[in-house]
Order: structure tokens, then sequence, then C-alpha cells
């Protein structure tokens, strides 16, 4: 059995200063190791992590079109069902178009009558210009009437003060001197009822005048087709055209039915939600990038995004838009008080428009409040 001889001082020694130099080795790999990786951290940082921003707080949006109703009827057809894409004009929606028709042929009725009425107020104006000059003709013989019953009334009051002044000396009778009293009294009333005449056949002509200025206020400066009144009549039979328009729902975009909530039968009400046409070709991403990410965040920049539904796989090409007006907090439903007393500091998030390529969509659809990734290039 062999046995293990004590070290020397000597050989301990040198065994201590071996593993000495052995650690100091260790120690500056080590360090130098950490130089390396720290001064490669701070290197991506500076020249590379900082030219980018990043979150993954960010959702598939679009400009949802909601059907809904401007007049109320009872629903006739139904011709799409959910998640069925449609094209920019295609028939949704059919409503019974019994009222409608029959407001048309009122509104098409009433048009017509009014159109007679005004060619009646035309006609009228002639006939009312022609009875001013009866009435004027009227009027003349009035005042020749009056100026021979004046005539006689002078004749008869001469006669009388003649036969007066000779009842004395007996030339004239009694008899005479009352029938020349008669006469005068008649004449005299002829007078009065020719001063009558001639008042009625003035006021005769200025009624006439009246009736015609107030003919002629209502189709002076106008012709038929630009009479008020008919052109509100015509007004009318376009707004029951209209309505009988509004009773096909048509889509008014390219996109996917959602929502649907309208049955076959139900009575709908103007404004009534009856389902959503959602146009994913033309979908955004809102990405809620924190408040202190965006202070070199441009309008135009490059935004490289990637969706849960495709992964990594799948990477979209966008560009920013725009800022929205707020953050989410501003715009809640019950927005923070921040300046109660027990006030915290949150850090906000401000949604940033992001518009994304139609040919991708096309190739790679996406949905609406889907997750994405969105990373924007900032030295762009």
């Amino acid at each position: 059995m062999t046995t293990l001889e004590p070290l020397t001082e000597a050989q301990e020694a040198v065994t201590h200063q071996s593993n000495s130099e052995r650690r100091k080795k260790l120690f500056i790999g080590l360090g130098a190791a950490i130089l390396v990786i720290g001064g490669g951290a701070y290197a991506y940082q500076e020249f590379v992590a900082s030219n980018y921003v990043e979150t993954d707080n960010a959702y598939v949006g679009a400009n949802i079109a909601q059907i809904t109703p401007l007049v109320g009827a009872p629903v006739a057809k139904v011709l799409v069902d959910e998640a069925q894409r449609v094209k920019a004009g295609d028939i949704l929606v059919q409503l019974d178009d019994t009222d409608a028709k029959l407001a048309v042929a009122q509104a098409e009725a009433q048009l017509a009558l009014t159109e007679r009425k005004v060619r009646g107020l035309m006609a009228t104006d002639s006939g009312l210009t022609a009875q001013i000059a009866s009435r004027r003709a009227d009027q003349a013989r009035a005042d020749a009437q009056l100026a021979s019953a004046q005539a006689n009334l002078e004749k008869a009051r001469v006669d009388l003060r003649r036969r007066e002044a000779l009842v004395q000396s007996g030339s004239v009778s009694a008899e005479e001197v009352t029938s020349a009293r008669n006469a005068f009294a008649a004449a005299n009333a002829d007078v009065r009822a020719a001063q009558a005449a001639r008042a009625q056949a003035l006021a005769n002509r200025e009624s006439a005048i009246g009736d015609r200025d107030a003919n002629k206020v209502l189709i002076s400066n106008a012709g038929i087709d630009n009479n008020p009144e008919v052109l509100a009549a015509r007004a009318e039979l376009d707004q029951a055209r209209v309505n009988l328009a509004r009773t096909v729902l048509r889509a008014p975009v390219d996109g996917v039915v959602s929502q649907r909530k309208v049955q076959v039968g139900q009575l709908v009400q103007p404004g009534q939600a009856l389902m959503s046409v959602v146009p994913l070709q033309a979908a955004y991403v809102d990405a809620n990038f924190k408040e202190v990410q965006l202070a070199d965040v441009r309008s135009g920049q490059r935004v490289k995004l990637t969706s849960d539904l495709f992964g990594n796989d799948v990477v979209y090409d966008g560009t920013v838009v725009g800022f929205a007006g707020g953050t989410g907090s501003a715009f809640a439903l019950v927005p923070s008080q921040n300046a109660t007393g027990n006030w915290i500091k949150v850090v906000q998030r401000l949604p940033v428009r992001i518009a994304l390529d139609p040919k991708q969509l096309a190739q790679h659809p996406l949905q609406v409040g889907l997750s994405m990734t969105a990373e924007i290039e900032l030295t762009n």
C-alpha cells in the first residue's frame, strides 16, 4: 500500500500561486464577458432598439356601416345572412312598400290638382282684368246718370222758384205749384239715387281691382313650373318617391354582414339597427402606445405588424396615419378624476391609427377586434 508524502512548503506555495492565477484569469474573463455583454446591450439599445417602439396593445378596427331604415314598415324580405360577403349596392332588406306606393299616387294626384289650380288662377287674372274694365264702364255710366240727375234737379229747382214767385199774382194756380214741388222732390231723390249708384259702381271697381291684385300675388313672377304651390306639391311627390326607394335597404360598402337582428314580418322603425356591414378590406389598427413612447412618432412612419391569428409567419406593412384626439381614459364612460386627493399617477396610453396594405389584407384577412403587435420604425 502506497502512502502520500506531505507537501513541502515550496510545493504548497507553487500550488497556491497557480490557483490564484487561475482565479485571476477567471475573474478577468468574467469581467470581460460582462463588459462585452453590457456594451452589446448598450449598443443595441442605443443604435437599434431606440429606433423602434413596440406594443402588443393593438387591435384591428374598421369603419363599420350600420344598416338602419329611414322609414317605418314591415319587413318583406331579408336577402342576406350573418357572415355573408356583400358588394356595395347589393339589396340587404326589402320593406313592405304598399303604403309608400299609395303615398306616391296621392302626391301625384295632389300635384296635378295644384297645377290645374294655378292654371285657373292665371285664367282668372284675365277675367278679373276684363271685370275691372266693365266696372270702370259702370262707374262712367253712374257718373253720367248723376250728372243728368243733378241737371234735372237744378231745372226742377228753377221751375219751383218761378212758380212760387207767380203764385201771389195769380198767374199760376196752386196745383201747378204743387206739381213743381213734387217734381223738385223727385229730382232730388233721383240725385241721391244716382249718387248711391255711383258709389256702388266705384266700390265694385275697387273690389275687382283688389281681387285682381290678390290673384296676381299668387301668380306674379312665376309660371306653372316655378309657382310656389306647384313646387311644394312637387317636393311632396319627390319625398314620397324617396320614401318608396328607402323601402329597399342596400349595402353602402363592400364588406361582411354582421350582427343581423332583423327577421321577416318584423315591424321596423326609422333608426332601428338591423345589421352591420364590416368593410374588412379597409381595416386599420389602433395601437395604444404608452405616452412615454410617442415623442418621436410621426405620421407617415413605417410599421411592422403581426397578428395573434397568423403569428409571426405573416408580417403586415403599415403606415402611421395619426394620433387620436385624447387618451383612452379621457373618453372613458367614467373618466378618471385626477383632481381628487387620492391621485395616483398612471402612465396613459394614446391610440395611434395605423393604415394597412389592402393587398396584404386581401391575402390574409383580419377581423375587427383581433389582437396585433405593432412596431414603429422611428428613423423614417
